[in-house]
């Protein structure tokens, strides 16, 4: 059977529609439309197999595929992103073998075997110091707009949860000084907040303007607030405390971690917390505090001295 390559357009087309109407964020939905399909700057499977002149989708294989991964290393995108977009042709060859169109798939579609996953540089997060969140925390002022500012990058702080679960939060997923959060693959963890996250929490919602919306974090209008708002926001406080690193809401989940571990937190109550499926994740903020780790010897070993 000839299935032309037009046809994998409108296949391509398909399987976004349906990660649209499943549980992945809308950015995972925008990135892998832009990995198959490409943009005005190129840089899509489907532009690349254009360019190589496939004529029929069945002329796609394992050699194209690795093909397409130098072209893109050639162009100078980094590893993350590389693996994003093989993670983007493995999801759509297991939509075509789910829905039955082909029967076998040019590359292994679980992301497991001797393929040609590229690894992961494992980039060291960005983290602040316990100085340096200190004085972030303390940037908001006494209006009803800083109090609401207050809360969230306290929320943020206390509890280590991505941007997109503090977006998503309602006023109904609050109980004490506990928060219930909807991560990726829509599951649940429950995180902690401490007083002080707590206390700003109560200030702000004195003052969180009456609105039918269940949001917990909103606007002046009362309508929920979206990430780029929180992330202008953060960076905006962060250069009011004179932070010199390039600041984002994420900054404060690697300094969540950082901090917990330096505290002598266990890994895998930190792994939970973060909501992390794999230890290994977590495992990266242990270079974090290697320095610690140092500290701590040369202050406590007998034979670290003389």
């Amino acid at each position: 059977m000839v299935l032309r390559l037009c046809w994998m357009k409108t296949s391509i087309d398909r399987y976004i529609l349906s990660l649209s109407s499943g549980s992945n964020s809308r950015y995972t939905v925008r990135n892998y439309s832009s990995d198959l399909l490409g943009n005005s700057r190129g840089g899509g499977f489907l532009q690349y197999c254009e360019r190589r002149n496939i004529q029929d989708i069945y002329e796609v294989d394992r050699q194209l595929v690795r093909d397409y991964l130098t072209y893109l290393t050639a162009r100078g995108i980094e590893k993350v992103s590389l693996c994003r977009k093989l993670s983007a042709i493995r999801g759509f060859y297991r939509f075509l073998l789910s829905e039955g169109t082909i029967e076998q798939a040019p590359i292994p579609t679980s992301g497991k075997g001797s393929l040609i996953s590229p690894k992961r540089d494992q980039r060291l997060p960005e983290y602040l110091t316990e100085q340096e969140t200190e004085k972030l925390l303390s940037m908001p002022d006494n209006s009803n707009i800083g109090k609401r500012d207050k809360a969230l990058l306290e929320v943020l702080y206390a509890s280590g949860m991505r941007i997109s679960e503090l977006c998503n939060l309602n006023l109904s997923d609050i109980s004490k000084d506990e928060i219930r959060v909807t991560g990726k693959g829509d599951k649940e963890r429950v995180v902690l907040l401490g007083n002080q996250a707590i206390n700003a929490l109560v200030s702000y919602l004195q003052v969180r303007p009456m609105t039918k919306q269940r949001a917990l974090f909103v606007s002046i209008r009362g309508q929920r607030l979206g990430i780029r708002a929180i992330q202008k926001m953060v960076s905006n406080y962060a250069k009011m405390a004179g932070i010199q690193k390039r600041i984002h809401p994420h900054t404060l989940r690697h300094s969540f971690a950082t901090h917990m571990l330096n505290g002598g937190a266990d890994l895998r109550v930190v792994q939970e917390l973060l909501g992390h499926a794999d230890l290994s994740t977590t495992q990266i903020y242990t270079h974090l505090t290697s320095s610690k780790v140092r500290d701590r010897y040369l202050d406590c070993h007998p034979g670290s001295k003389g």
